[in-house]
């Protein structure tokens, strides 16, 4: 597993992307992409190894939408996987639950979440990303 981003909710892209601009110098950015199995734009900002994802809601019914209207923040740590469906596997047996089975997301490649229920660290949201872009 690689770390590839920290996910953050924002209420919108656009002016997240101005406040960060003033203090952070960016290598690259993505244009806001829409994902739409997840109701969701994202926009990928890279200042090295991992990238920063900012996420909008595109929709009211957004899985993330009343997270994003109380202003948003860190929302998940994404790891990069050879066999997302192994890794799944893997977690599940060891007493994750899975919250999001692998679906389409960003850059065509499959995504999943995962909630590692740990008690003592409050990052238990996990995304994984298939290293292959999905045909």
């Amino acid at each position: 597993m690689k770390l590839h981003h920290i996910g953050v909710v924002v209420p919108n892209i656009q002016d997240s992307l101005g406040e960060l601009k003033r203090y952070i110098s960016f290598q690259s950015s993505s244009l806001p992409t829409p994902v739409g199995s997840r109701k969701v734009n994202v926009c990928f900002l890279k200042i090295g190894e991992p990238f920063l994802e900012l996420i909008e809601p595109s929709s009211s019914d957004s899985s993330i939408a009343e997270f994003a209207s109380a202003g948003g923040g860190i929302h998940h740590l994404c790891f990069e996987v050879q066999d997302i469906q192994g890794k799944l596997d893997e977690m599940a047996d060891k007493g994750a639950t899975i919250l999001v089975e692998p679906t389409r997301g960003f850059d065509e490649r499959r995504i999943a979440f995962v909630d590692l229920n740990m008690k003592n660290t409050k990052c238990g949201l996990i995304e994984l990303l298939d290293t292959k872009k999905t045909s």
